[in-house]
């Protein structure tokens, strides 16, 4: 079965080169990876102490940044590795200032995983809540590097599993410690014959947490918000925004819009600032205007919905009316806003959680839009119960990073 996992891994390498040829994403995925070697050498010294960190992507590496500056400040002196695989969270943080390196990581073919680990002998790694690459498992376990899991997940659905997954869960001797996010995730793992699992919880409220204590004021927010009552929608999809630019239109005229659309390409905000009739203004268009004279600003750039979050009166998260669903609806939540979704989130943990508790609000259609949004602009009681559900939800599942950073040494 080894042999076949590399005889794929092998293909898929030929074949996404030349899917590159076509596809601006993959050529990233492939151009990004040639050089990976060559910035090793030249970055780590054989000298080097170093500890590395993989994320699949942007989310997982939010996930997993508090655990990263925790060993940044326990090791001061050791190099930090970062790896992506993917390019959405490579291109994103390629320049983040946590790691000392920040590179793709190569596929997963013995070869490289070897010179890889040649290059960087970390003397500690962490994998973040799933990718199981097994020729760097097993060369981590051959030369029995501590190796974690952390916020780890574990489903039916997985490898691991099944009848032929054998080889799969041999990979997993490699690691030291499974810290996952659940009992449930637990009990599979132990299932299988690993018992060197803990349930530390999820590092991402950790992350929504510290939030709080950082500088949020934006002074041109503060300026278009002017104190009225502000609905903030983040990481919306033409789905969402179709609702709510029907109820955006009707609304009463005190209340004010926030749009971060989940897609800023020209032609995606063109067409969602025509289906408004309110007085709109792009980010892009915001200088030397009076902002408190419009009705919706539409955030036309990256990098400011986690801070415009905590100028919402309520927020509604996007995502919800497609696949893979939802974004993230933890940012909104630790600032104790109540949050509207589409009705795709059964996938997303925090949101059937959420969902359940009262905090966040499923709507399917614009009736339901509608009457939930009403309700909460107008009841100052079931707002307050909504918001309250919502900033207690954060604070009682904090704490998974002090439980990994006890353990680890």
């Amino acid at each position: 079965m080894l042999f076949l996992y590399n005889l794929v891994i092998s293909i898929a390498g030929f074949f996404l080169k030349i899917v590159a040829l076509f596809s601006p994403k993959i050529k990233l995925f492939t151009e990004g990876r040639k050089n990976v070697f060559t910035i090793l050498e030249e970055k780590i010294k054989p000298t080097d102490k170093t500890i590395w960190f993989h994320s699949a992507s942007l989310g997982e590496y939010e996930q997993g940044l508090p655990v990263i500056e925790k060993i940044k400040e326990r090791y001061p002196s050791h190099k930090i590795i970062v790896t992506f695989f993917s390019p959405s969270g490579y291109e994103v943080r390629k320049n983040n200032n946590v790691a000392d390196v920040t590179i793709y990581l190569p596929l997963d073919t013995k070869s490289n995983a070897k010179k890889f680990l040649k290059l960087t002998h970390p003397e500690l790694v962490f994998f973040i809540k799933y990718e199981f690459w097994l020729n760097y498992l097993r060369e981590l376990e051959t030369s029995k590097t501590p190796t974690y899991l952390i916020s780890g997940i574990f489903r039916d659905s997985q490898m691991f599993f099944k009848w032929y997954g054998g080889f799969y869960r041999k990979a997993l001797k490699a690691f030291t410690y499974f810290f996952v996010q659940n009992e449930s995730s637990k009990e599979k793992i132990e299932a299988i014959g690993f018992h060197n699992v803990i349930v530390s919880g999820d590092t991402r409220f950790d992350r929504v947490n510290a939030i709080l204590e950082r500088d949020n004021t934006l002074d041109f927010i503060e300026n278009f918000k002017n104190d009225s009552p502000t609905i903030v929608i983040g990481s919306s999809w033409p789905k969402d925004e179709a609702l709510l630019a029907e109820y955006i239109n009707e609304a009463p005229e005190n209340v004010k819009f926030i749009i971060a659309p989940h897609n800023i390409k020209a032609d995606q905000i063109a067409s969602l600032k025509s289906q408004i009739t309110k007085s709109t203004v792009l980010f892009s268009e915001k200088d030397n205007l009076d902002l408190s004279n419009y009705n919706v600003f539409i955030i036309d750039t990256v990098g400011l919905l986690t801070k415009i979050y905590s100028y919402g009166t309520i927020a509604y998260v996007g995502g919800g009316f497609g696949n893979p669903g939802i974004h993230n609806i933890l940012e909104p939540a630790t600032f104790g806003i109540p949050i509207l979704i589409g009705p795709n989130y059964s996938n997303f943990a925090e949101a059937v959680q959420l969902v359940s508790l009262g905090g966040c609000i499923v709507i399917s259609n614009s009736s339901d839009l509608k009457q939930n949004l009403n309700r909460l602009l107008t009841d100052k009681s079931f707002l307050e119960e909504k918001s309250n559900i919502c900033k207690s939800y954060i604070q009682e599942n904090k704490g998974a990073t002090n439980c990994i950073m006890s353990i680890v040494p």
